[in-house]
């Protein structure tokens, strides 16, 4: 029987239904409680905080010194997971060797390790006792109880974000672009820098904002590794802490400035992305060559 015998559709079948969500009361009450869960303790920080001391209490010398401390180091270790992560993710998604999920779960693992014993275990590396230690202290180098102890730290903490974020788009983007980029002759080098990074540059740039965010927030490692030390190892975390013992006021007011700098960097690293392009539908094309020259 062909469409005209059968005649026209009926109207239920013609008109574009509603998305369909399908979620259940009960899910939506959980997902209210969660919420709350999370909600509810920020609120109450924000009730809690005396608003007409705010402005003196954050402004204070020893505010802002660890306020920029913790954003010099945080650039810092993010600049260096960048450097060390991207390798590592391109390697972990495009090549295949023995042993291969081993490394992946130990570069995973700061994930989940409490990050006092990453402190703990970077005091063993590079302590004055240390595996690597004892041969910089003959060369005169002293990493621990530093400035550069608290970026190492956050390093530690933070590159497995920047990892699982790029290793992610790489999988998804493929490497198709690549390999015609190899077949007409580009180099390796030219294929990475010219193909492969402008195709996963959103997932970079989402790992970086994490990293800068982990980083940020970082307390154990750096406590145990690098010590409390005004204006050299005492980030903004650490001085909230030594606050609430003696100031509780200042504590709270400088919780909730890490807390507003941490949702600007989520917030940034998940915004959604412009109307016309989400959900479009078009596939990704590949970066053209300047010049017609892959080489």
């Amino acid at each position: 029987m062909t469409r005209q015998q059968a005649g026209p559709l009926p109207v239920h079948l013609r008109t574009p239904s509603p998305a369909y969500s399908g979620i259940p009361a009960w899910v939506r009450a959980l997902a209210v409680l969660a919420a709350v869960v999370v909600v509810l303790p920020l609120l109450a920080m924000v009730l809690r905080v005396d608003w007409a001391q705010f402005l003196p209490l954050v402004t204070s010398a020893s505010s802002l010194t660890a306020l920029g401390l913790s954003l010099r180091t945080s650039a810092a270790s993010t600049l260096l997971c960048i450097v060390l992560g991207v390798p590592l993710a391109l390697v972990l998604a495009r090549d295949t060797f023995r042993l291969q999920g081993l490394l992946r779960s130990l570069v995973l693992l700061p994930l989940v390790l409490p990050p006092v014993v990453g402190g703990i275990a970077l005091l063993y590396t590079f302590g004055r006792q240390g595996l690597l230690g004892q041969t910089l202290n003959v060369l005169g180098l002293q990493i621990a109880f530093s400035t550069t102890a608290v970026v190492l730290a956050q390093t530690f903490v933070a590159l497995p974000f920047l990892v699982v974020s790029l290793e992610g788009a790489l999988r998804t983007s493929g490497s198709r672009y690549e390999a015609v980029a190899a077949t007409l002759g580009a180099r390796p080098g030219t294929v990475f820098r010219r193909v492969t990074l402008p195709l996963v540059l959103p997932g970079l740039a989402s790992g970086a904002v994490l990293s800068f965010a982990r980083s940020l927030g970082e307390f154990g490692a750096t406590l145990t590794f690098a010590g409390s030390l005004q204006g050299v190892t005492r980030t903004l975390p650490l001085e909230i802490y030594l606050q609430r013992e003696t100031d509780p006021d200042a504590a709270v007011a400088l919780s909730l400035v890490l807390v507003a700098v941490a949702v600007a960097v989520v917030a940034l690293a998940y915004r959604r992305p412009p109307a016309g392009r989400a959900g479009s539908g078009r596939r990704t094309t590949a970066p053209a060559p300047a010049g017609g020259d892959v080489r």
